[in-house]
């Protein structure tokens, strides 16, 4: 009896060291970052831009890609998740598309010491993939933009808000990516453009 337990042990050892070894299945992990292309603007001001706060609206603002499966049912996949919260994704991709759109002498991020003549804070209310019917990418993004001042006044220049959906070639977690990533861009090239105008005729900020 003993014989036979231990010859089994030593099958299954042996069956065991001739299977491949697989690595622990895990989630698999996304950018958005669109990149501005074209010709920087010409200066407009000498004045720094600081990105404030970019807020991200539930259910939209954890980290898994969100589906809507139909008008009241929303899907999280916790097996397809972005890098970094999308607030903090979309916060470094508008610094890096502004700084090379150069409207301003500098547009500088949530962290820095610099104290700010404008600040530009966002609001992104829709991120998701909409598979009701045709499958599309959904990005909703208002901006505001305000200028720093010693209370007296409105310190809001103006708010602007755009939506953008993206017909995806299939289902796929790639398609979604790609699809947020244009509508961020076309997003970002219409406000650049308002950014732009505003900044012909901004108010002088505190301490200038």
């Amino acid at each position: 009896m003993m014989k036979r337990i231990l010859l089994s042990a030593v099958i299954l050892g042996l069956i065991s060291c001739a299977l491949p070894t697989r690595a622990p299945v895990g989630p698999t992990n996304w950018t958005v970052l669109p990149e501005r292309s074209g010709q920087a603007l010409k200066p407009r001001s000498d004045y720094i831009l600081k990105i404030g706060t970019v807020a991200v609206t539930s259910p939209y603002d954890g980290k898994s890609l969100v589906y809507r499966l139909g008008d009241q049912r929303f899907e999280k996949d916790f097996y397809n998740v972005y890098t970094v919260l999308p607030s903090e994704m979309i916060a470094s991709a508008e610094q890096q598309w502004l700084n090379q759109a150069n409207i301003f002498s500098a547009t500088v991020g949530q962290n820095t010491s610099f104290f700010p003549d404008f600040t530009l804070q966002t609001i992104v209310s829709e991120f998701y993939g909409d598979y009701r019917s045709r499958p599309e990418a959904v990005v909703s993004v208002e901006f505001f933009l305000s200028v720093s001042t010693n209370g007296k006044g409105n310190p809001l220049i103006g708010s602007n808000r755009y939506t953008k959906r993206i017909a995806l070639t299939n289902n796929t977690p790639e398609a979604l990516i790609l699809g947020q990533q244009q509508a961020l861009a076309e997003i970002f090239k219409e406000y650049e453009a308002q950014l732009y105008r505003y900044a012909a005729n901004l108010p002088k900020p505190l301490g200038r």
